[in-house]
């Protein structure tokens, strides 16, 4: 496994459990579209911004050259892809 990467808030300051391979662990931080309140559009908006936020990182994610970076590297680089998509 080379990445861990937890998306709700409430799990970022879980200690996760140990993983072989020393995987860089991130934290992308999303609101949880469940949690909205509103019409059953301001519901399926939110359900689709997180799902564009994912989508985004996890295109970016794919695009590094994991093969050429070492651990620090690695994790530097999953804080600066969430950093470029922080939700307002």
């Amino acid at each position: 496994m080379d990445f861990i990467i937890t998306l709700c808030d409430s799990a970022a300051g879980e200690e996760c459990p140990y993983w072989l391979g020393h995987p860089a662990t991130a934290h992308w931080g999303l609101p949880d579209p469940a949690a909205v309140q509103g019409s059953e559009e301001d519901r399926l908006a939110a359900f689709k911004a997180v799902e564009m936020g994912l989508r985004n990182r996890i295109e970016l994610l794919l695009d590094l050259p994991v093969d050429k970076l070492d651990h620090l590297e690695l994790k530097t680089h999953l804080h600066h892809i969430h950093e470029g998509f922080k939700f307002s």
